[in-house]
């Protein structure tokens, strides 16, 4: 038997105004679209800000349904819209807030796992990795320089 042992490293910054200009505009781009979320069944609200290599910057929210599977999370209307919209361009830089309506958030909440999933297909497709911020409604912002520390043996067109 051998052990493998997983470490992942992560940044953790006190509040928006200590990240640099590019990423706290980037998180504000982010909290905007959070605010424009439509989740009136778990009133849970999710923006998402993508910074392109092109320089575009894409925006997604939360958007449920009331058949709940049908729904789709803010990070993958984004992703989806940008690979959509620009196939050839690279996603530089996400940045993810997310809380409830009803109290304020100051847990970091990062990607769940199908976006995370999600997420990790563009990283590999592009070859490049995409550097993730989050944060609750307010507080702490948590830097992941790429997915692959968010979802460490992940699955990917190799093992197909």
């Amino acid at each position: 038997m051998k052990e493998i042992t997983i470490e992942t490293k992560l940044k953790v910054f006190d509040t928006i105004e200590d990240l640099p200009n590019a990423v706290s505009d980037l998180m504000k781009t982010a909290v905007d679209a959070r605010k424009r979320a439509y989740a009136p069944y778990s009133q849970f609200l999710v923006g998402a800000a993508l910074l392109l290599d092109n320089g575009e910057i894409i925006t997604g929210n939360n958007q449920e349904n009331a058949s709940y599977p049908s729904g789709l999370c803010a990070e993958r209307t984004a992703i989806f819209y940008a690979g959509s919209k620009y196939p050839d361009a690279k996603i530089k830089m996400m940045a993810l807030t997310a809380g409830s309506v009803h109290q304020e958030t100051l847990t970091p909440i990062p990607p769940c796992g199908a976006c995370r999933q999600s997420i990790s297909e563009y990283e590999v497709k592009q070859k490049v990795p995409i550097e993730i911020y989050f944060m609750g409604t307010s507080g702490k912002v948590v830097q992941s320089a790429s997915l692959a520390n968010l979802l460490p043996l992940g699955f990917d067109r190799s093992f197909l």
